[in-house]
């Protein structure tokens, strides 16, 4: 019981830390002047609005769950859905309401104290919620396993958390990029005004979906993530070592959670003169001290050091797709100086370019991922694998802190510009959000390598929970699994980028009636309807995510009920390959786009804002920004999702 115990005060400490850093190191600060509290109270209102909307259907949706597994599998698996379900919700409300609290508190350290105090405010709003995530996802793993001491059933919990993942990433990407497009795309290029000019009518709406979508999506989606790899491995690890595997596994995650909690310490009491470099040291000191810890423990629990090999892989692997997104998506580099320079003759070869480049980005990080399966196989057989996955999220909180910090810089840079502060302020707040652009690339690795890692372990504890062997690819049944599997990426990416065009059109509108039904706005003579703006972004996604989340959960139930157990894992070969493509794909193609439109933009590459090329990339970046921010991550949690709901319907289809 030791073991289980230390994890126990280990997730609760996490909790602590959280708490710790809320009361002492966020709220004492000041939110600055009068305007910059009133900018700073609107963008919390339309997020509170939006996440207490969005979760009244997530608990209409996990009622009716609970009933359907109560009536259909187990009580007990009901009770972890449930647990699942809450702690996911409570973690995303934490780390939301934190991040509109963080975002004034910033551009005020920023104009009173430089980058560096800026810099801590930020990331502490980041660790918020990269704390309540592990703290939060590991408390309830340990409550599950305590009580219940049954992986089956524990993998309630990961179901829950996956149904709210895919709607928080789908409702909160669809709002985000509505906004993001109705400001651009009138804004920007009809009007010409400032991205985050306070005359836009969807300026607040714009800021606000940083937060639904950067912040509570991307940590509901990690969440999930983190919660299936754990639950995987223990189920692996008890079939393949027995207690050691359920010890190791669980002494793991502790040791990532007191890493990351280190590594935020020593980000806190040290000073930044090279940011970039003190948010990427945060990633590294963790991950050194789980590789260290995983050395150590191997030995110790398994007289050998294969499970470390298997650790070491998943870390080495995200870190490198991290790598190789920022590579891809960094204009530092060619591929978007490319893009910038295909602007110059148009919206088409601007396109071309962008297309081309996400569709290159997916052949390195689909290699090493492979190398990864092989090598975590070869040195301690599928538990290796679902130990991979841990691996790369064992320092989620880490990951998830320097990539939440970015939509809170984000939002002081449009708070700094809507509040008039002097520009100097703007240059500090532009200046860490293009480093968070970077810190992100290496939060995108994880999310998709671990994605692609923990949906295949959950495939293989489908497999092992009906003793199925081997599936064939010559059965016809396996193979009609597999086709219905490789399509649903592609239609639940036409469902998700249908639906941000739908809202955006009614953005569009809005915006566009609002500057011509008064020419006042435009002067700047009167305020804009920020609120009628939220409204439309918050009605838009909440009605648009409802079929892509139901298609996510009712197509594996139906295949495994007509066409058999068989062709089900053949769906999810099918999706988990098809998916994983077009994550990176959609994902890397889209940053590519926006940061080709950032560099005409900031360094006055191809001609500079305002020119030709400088439209054409405009009009490039929000054809990317549903990519990148919705339907793209959004891929990642549907092939957990359809892999968890298999797993713990699995009893239903023999």
């Amino acid at each position: 019981m030791f073991v289980e115990i230390l994890s126990l005060i280990v997730a609760i400490l996490a909790l602590a830390f959280m708490a710790f850093t809320i009361k002492k190191k966020i709220m004492p600060v000041s939110t600055g002047n009068k305007r910059m509290a009133e900018i700073a109270s609107h963008i919390k209102d339309g997020a509170m609005t939006f996440i207490s909307r969005e979760y009244k259907f997530i608990v209409i949706f996990v009622i009716v769950v609970s009933i359907l597994i109560a009536v259909f599998l187990d009580v007990s698996i009901m009770i972890c859905y449930i647990l699942g379900s809450v702690f996911s919700m409570l973690a995303g409300f934490i780390g939301m309401r934190v991040s509109t609290e963080a975002n004034a508190r910033c551009t005020n350290m920023a104009l009173e104290k430089g980058s560096d105090g800026a810099l801590n405010i930020a990331f502490s709003g980041g660790s918020v919620m990269g704390f309540a995530v592990t703290g939060l996802g590991f408390l309830g793993i340990m409550i599950s396993y305590l009580i219940y001491k049954d992986p089956s059933i524990v993998m309630g919990y990961s179901l829950g958390a996956s149904s709210v993942a895919l709607f928080a990433r789908v409702g909160g990407g669809i709002y985000t990029k509505a906004a993001d497009l109705g400001a651009d795309l009138v804004g920007k290029v009809e009007e010409g005004i400032p991205e985050d000019d306070p005359r836009n009518p969807a300026v607040i709406a714009d800021n606000v979906g940083d937060n639904v979508g950067d912040v509570a999506g991307m940590g509901a989606d990690l969440f999930e993530s983190y919660s299936g790899a754990i639950i995987s491995a223990l189920t692996l690890g008890l079939i393949a070592s027995g207690e050691s595997g359920m010890k190791f596994t669980f002494f793991l995650v502790t040791i990532g959670i007191l890493a990351s909690i280190f590594a935020s310490v020593m980000f806190l009491t040290s000073k930044h003169t090279n940011p970039q470099k003190s948010l990427m040291k945060t990633i590294y000191v963790s991950g050194g001290i789980v590789l260290i810890a995983a050395l150590l423990l191997s030995f110790i629990y398994f007289k050998s050091l294969n499970a470390a090999i298997a650790i070491i892989v998943g870390i080495v692997v995200g870190i490198l797709i991290g790598l190789l997104t920022e590579y891809y998506t960094s204009d530092k580099y060619k591929h978007v100086r490319n893009i910038a320079n295909e602007s110059k003759t148009g919206v088409a070869t601007n396109i071309i370019a962008g297309l081309s480049t996400g569709m290159l980005s997916t052949v390195f990080p689909i290699i090493l991922i492979a190398i990864g399966i092989l090598i975590a196989f070869w040195a301690n057989g599928v538990f290796g694998i679902a130990l991979s996955a841990v691996g790369m999220l064992s320092t989620t909180a880490t990951t998830i802190t320097v990539d939440a910090y970015g939509p809170i810089t984000d939002n002081a840079g449009g708070i700094a510009e809507m509040s008039y502060l002097p520009s100097e302020v703007r240059d500090i707040t532009d200046e860490l959000d293009s480093i968070g652009n970077t810190t992100a690339a290496i939060g995108k690795g994880f999310a998709i390598g671990s994605a692609a890692l923990t949906a295949l372990s959950l495939f293989v504890t489908y497999s092992e929970s009906l003793n199925l062997g081997s599936i064939s690819i010559l059965d016809a049944s396996v193979v009609a699994g597999m086709f219905i599997g490789a399509m649903l990426p592609f239609l639940f990416t036409a469902l998700t980028m249908n639906s941000v065009g739908k809202a955006a059109s009614q953005m569009i509108e809005e915006v566009r009636r609002q500057f011509r039904s008064d020419d006042r706005i435009l002067k700047g003579e009167v305020a804009p309807d920020y609120a009628r703006c939220i409204d439309i972004s918050t009605t838009a996604s909440l009605k648009e995510m409802i079929i892509p989340g139901v298609l996510a959960v009712a197509v594996p139930l139906l295949v495994g009920s007509i066409l058999g157990p068989y062709a089900l894992g053949g769906l999810l070969a099918g999706a988990l390959v098809t998916g994983v493509l077009m994550a990176i794909f959609m994902s890397n193609a889209g940053g590519a786009w926006d940061n080709a439109k950032k560099y005409i933009e900031t360094l006055g590459g191809e001609d500079g804002k305002g020119s030709d090329a400088h439209k054409a990339s405009v009009v490039g970046d929000t054809v990317g920004d549903p990519f990148k921010d919705t339907s793209g991550p959004s891929l990642n949690i549907l092939i957990k999702l359809m892999t968890v709901v298999s797993v713990v319907c699995a009893s239903l289809f023999i």
